[in-house]
């Protein structure tokens, strides 16, 4: 059995050190950003290691030498001599938590840090801190800061949007007041790079009217770089030489052999891309809990609803199929982020619902898909109330039962769960969806949804047919049609040859045909015949 200890959800770097949790050393890149230039910005999802990140380059400017031993920085920094470990005064503005939502949260929270740093460096005396603005406070704490310790400062603000996002959409007018508090506070760096040795941001998003973007211009953005992008998040390699004890115990609990755990384990939660030529990596913290709780779960998808994902979507034009089927985006566009944008391509890929899987130099466009199962198929859960409707618990029709009637040859049964299943939706007004429209969003993450127990294409194009699903005994060619005779979608299978690609494939075909009437606003009739 493994007895090492995994840092789930574990945030604190001196406390993954001294408590001996296992630890994968991201120390190169703590090296690299603190010997370049001196200001950064970082985005990546929520959950993939930011917080320990900051809490690392914490531990090294504080010169907190012992913690490093065993890692990357650890030479390299001796072989600085006498000016290896140099301590920094150092401000840390963690803004995971906090009463954002209150009118005066966020100042509380600045202030509050402020003060601490007041106490933890003895400004006193001579280094007294005045003025009574928070800007001026804050100015005025950098240059003491220097005064007393003969030090640069270093500031690390992590998590910076979170005021922000918490407030976008429930509280617009306190996400007002936080924006412009961001905008007076942090502009006292703009002015102080002579008192400041390292500034670093982390975020999920990147506010493009945030005045750290506006006004700090110096900010060097790392979020699609190729040399940063395996700086959060586990590598193939790292995951492969670190985890070998915790793959092999996961393997003997799900009866598979190490090789098919790594092949379960990167179809899970691997195929994160932050960059065009940048190394992929898995989520972090989905790998810790599966390997701790030895179960292939929904973990990080679980840890966090995307509402905000949903609204976005369903205030924009773009439809539910060219989410889930691919979109292509400039840098720009996944770059920044304004709530005023109706786009939300920039908040999908930011929030980690979407990931780079290709890049078209000529065109400089960005390919984005899911990154894996967990995320494709959680969302696509997560839409089923909205796409669906909230199902009655009295005649329950489960996606799985639909799944499991194809699996076992019984497409009538399948019929006749879609018919109940779209019987039991409510339209606004009594008006049925054009196909075009709600009846394709339906059927699209219907069998979607199907697609997390068999292997579902989707065309929904001309000369290619509506849908298949492949389970290990079937074959399903389906075509579907509104307010049309049922002979024409079972004619267009033969006449443009849909099920020809598999007639010699051993398992057995059949082509379905399904007629939906926007009057009864559900199926009106089905034909099903074999191949």
């Amino acid at each position: 059995m493994n007895t090492r200890i995994l840092p789930v959800g574990m945030q604190d770097f001196k406390d993954i050190r001294t408590k001996n949790y296992l630890y994968v050393d991201k120390t190169e890149y703590v090296w690299n950003l603190s010997n370049s230039s001196k200001s950064f910005f970082l985005s990546r999802p929520r959950r993939f290691g930011k917080s320990l990140f900051t809490s690392t380059l914490e531990c090294y400017f504080r010169g907190k030498k012992d913690l490093f031993k065993g890692l990357y920085l650890y030479d390299k920094e001796n072989a600085r001599g006498e000016d290896a470990w140099t301590e920094y005064p150092v401000i840390t503005f963690y803004l995971s938590s906090g009463e954002f939502k209150a009118t005066d949260g966020l100042r509380d929270i600045l202030n509050n840090v402020l003060e601490n740093v007041i106490l933890e460096y003895d400004l006193t005396g001579s280094y007294a801190i005045t003025g009574e603005t928070l800007p001026v406070r804050f100015r005025n704490v950098l240059m003491n800061l220097k005064k007393k310790t003969g030090q640069n400062v270093v500031v690390l603000v992590d998590e910076y949007d979170k005021p922000l996002l918490e407030t976008m959409y429930t509280n617009p007018e306190q996400e007002e007041i936080n924006r412009a508090l961001y905008k007076s506070f942090f502009s006292a760096l703009k002015d102080m790079d002579g008192y400041l040795r390292f500034v670093f941001f982390t975020g999920i998003t990147k506010f493009t009217k945030v005045s750290i973007f506006s006004d700090l211009n110096q900010l060097n953005d790392i979020s699609l770089d190729n040399d940063y992008a395996g700086i959060c998040g586990i590598t193939q390699d790292e995951l492969e030489g670190n985890f070998q004890p915790e793959i092999k115990a996961l393997a003997e609990e799900e009866d598979l052999n190490y090789d098919e755990c790594l092949a379960e384990l990167q179809k899970m939660y691997d195929g994160y891309h932050f960059s065009k030529k940048g190394v992929g990596v898995y989520n972090p913290f989905s790998l810790l809990n599966a390997f701790s709780k030895r179960d292939f779960g929904t973990y990080w998808f679980g840890s966090g609803t995307p509402e905000i994902l949903i609204k976005e979507l369903q205030n924009s034009d773009i439809s539910l199929a060219r989410i889930g089927e691919g979109v292509e985006a400039t840098s720009d566009e996944i770059e920044n982020y304004t709530a005023e944008n109706d786009n939300p391509i920039p908040l999908f890929y930011q929030t980690g619902y979407l990931t780079i899987c290709g890049y078209d130099k000529e065109f400089e466009l960005y390919s984005l898909k899911f990154p894996n199962d967990e995320v494709k198929y959680g969302f696509l859960n997560s839409l089923v109330p909205y796409v669906l409707g909230n199902r009655n618990a009295e005649n329950p029709v489960s996606l799985r039962y639909m799944f499991m009637d194809l699996k076992k040859g019984n497409p009538e049964s399948f019929i006749n769960r879609l018919t109940a299943l779209l019987g039991g939706i409510s339209y606004p007004e009594g008006k049925a969806p054009a196909y075009e429209g709600e009846w394709s969003r339906q059927l699209y993450l219907i069998m979607k949804l199907m697609g997390a127990h068999a292997n579902t294409e989707i065309h929904m194009a001309t000369g290619r047919a509506d849908c298949v699903v492949k389970t290990p005994d079937y074959i399903y060619v389906f075509e579907f049609k509104l307010d049309k005779p049922i002979d024409d979608a079972m004619a267009q299978i033969d006449d443009k040859g849909y099920t020809i690609p598999y007639s010699a494939d051993s398992r057995k075909l059949y082509k379905i045909g399904v007629v939906f009437s926007s009057e009864k606003r559900n199926i009106s009739g089905w034909k099903i015949a074999e191949a």
